[in-house]
């Protein structure tokens, strides 16, 4: 897998953390028990019951997908980047806030 995938993967999760989102990581599987989806020791059908009724939004992501990201332009400097945001005005932003 290209590492700009995994690692823009690993990136939605990380925020998706900080924003106190249920997430749930590991190798997706069907049990052979009960035929409930699986992911590690979660049951998928008890993991979703705790937003029963609620809007949510459902995002499923591949490690294993080998295919090549796209590079973008950056709408605010121009500059072509892979990922999910220009590594350029990233660091300005940085240094602007002094950090």
């Amino acid at each position: 897998m290209p590492a700009y995938r995994k690692a823009s993967i690993r990136e939605l999760a990380s925020a998706a953390y900080e924003l106190e989102s249920g997430v749930v990581e590991g190798r997706l599987y069907r049990s052979a028990e009960d035929g409930r989806w699986m992911i590690n020791d979660t049951k998928l059908s008890e993991w979703l019951n705790r937003y029963n009724g609620q809007e949510i939004v459902l995002i499923v992501a591949s490690l294993e997908d080998d295919r090549p990201i796209a590079p973008k332009v950056c709408r605010t400097c121009g500059t072509e980047y892979v990922g999910i945001e220009c590594p350029h005005c990233r660091e300005v932003r940085i240094r602007l806030r002094g950090r």
